[in-house]
């Protein structure tokens, strides 16, 4: 399996350009990200010549790290399957890594939530020939301008080619390639959309953004996330994997489920540390000096989400 040297370019290009004045803007609660600038369009900017690495995982399983969210890819005689869609200005990159997996055409489209960094390629992937399934919160998150707080943006309706053709409520099986592929919806997590894909064969799990190998998550609460249900989401994907599952996080390196343990007990801890001091009486600030997260900082506040601005999205939730 790939390093996590090996991908540190790849994580750090997601959103760069305003991983520098996150912390700042979560003084206090009613200002969060008012300070940050603007990090949709500096992600859309760094993404333009970000380098996508493809890894090839099990069977006819392969995956494509990048500044976004993590593309899985079957390929075989069906055509590619693909899970999530990146951001839209890496079109140029993910379509040279597509093409450099093989020739089969792109057939289908899956996204694992509504988010412009998994479901940016849509149009593109769409007029390529792939059909477009998710979850129906993401058709309709999609359908209309979509504020989220969290990034201080309002995302514009998505054009009708990159509108999901195909939704579902609680599951769906997809049988391409000689995999059945196998999709569940969460209850509200990171979003209200979230969904896994479970290539069965392969025994490959992608959980979209309810997973980030140990980075702290955004946790966006203009549509439906909250800690608790990251949490949630959590341990249903615990429940999903064993041992032997590889784990496709939605940004980090391609992990196992002791990742999924650990993710799970890191957002454990520091959710209880922060509603215990929020019980006490404690204002955002003073939980952030607090560092309640301290033995994790250095390592899982290296995205975009540093341990001050994670702290605020878990204070506003308990």
């Amino acid at each position: 399996m790939m390093t996590r040297r090996r991908l540190e370019i790849s994580r750090r290009q997601f959103l760069v350009a305003g991983s520098l004045s996150i912390g700042a803007a979560y003084l206090m609660p009613r200002s969060l990200f008012a300070q940050a600038g603007d990090l949709v369009g500096d992600a859309l900017k760094a993404s333009a010549t970000a380098k996508i690495v493809v890894q090839t995982l099990r069977r006819n399983v392969s995956v494509l790290l990048g500044p976004g969210g993590n593309i899985a890819v079957l390929t075989g005689p069906d055509g590619k399957v693909v899970v999530d869609a990146e951001i839209v200005t890496t079109r140029p990159n993910v379509s040279a890594a597509l093409a450099s997996i093989n020739s089969d055409p792109i057939k289908q489209l899956i996204n694992t939530h509504w988010h412009f960094d998994h479901t940016g390629g849509n149009e593109w992937l769409h007029d390529a020939g792939a059909c477009i399934l998710a979850h129906e919160n993401t058709r309709e998150h999609l359908l209309v301008d979509t504020r989220v707080e969290g990034w201080k943006h309002t995302f514009p309706a998505a054009p009708a080619g990159a509108i999901p053709s195909t939704v579902f409520k609680d599951d769906y099986t997809l049988h391409a390639n000689s995999t059945t592929l196998v999709l569940k919806h969460y209850e509200p997590a990171h979003t209200d959309s979230d969904i896994s894909a479970y290539f069965a064969e392969a025994d490959i799990l992608h959980v979209g953004d309810t997973f980030w190998n140990r980075d702290y998550p955004f946790i966006d609460y203009s549509t439906g996330g909250s800690i608790d249900g990251q949490i949630r989401a959590a341990e249903a994907n615990l429940a999903m994997a064993t041992d032997k599952t590889i784990v496709i996080s939605g940004h980090g390196a391609i992990g196992a489920r002791a990742d999924l343990v650990l993710f799970r007990d890191v957002l454990v801890e520091i959710r209880d540390k922060v509603a215990a001091l929020k019980k006490q009486g404690r204002s955002l600030p003073e939980v952030i000096v607090a560092k309640p997260g301290a033995r994790y900082d250095a390592e899982w506040g290296n995205l975009f989400m540093t341990p001050s601005a994670f702290l605020a999205l878990v204070y506003q939730g308990v």
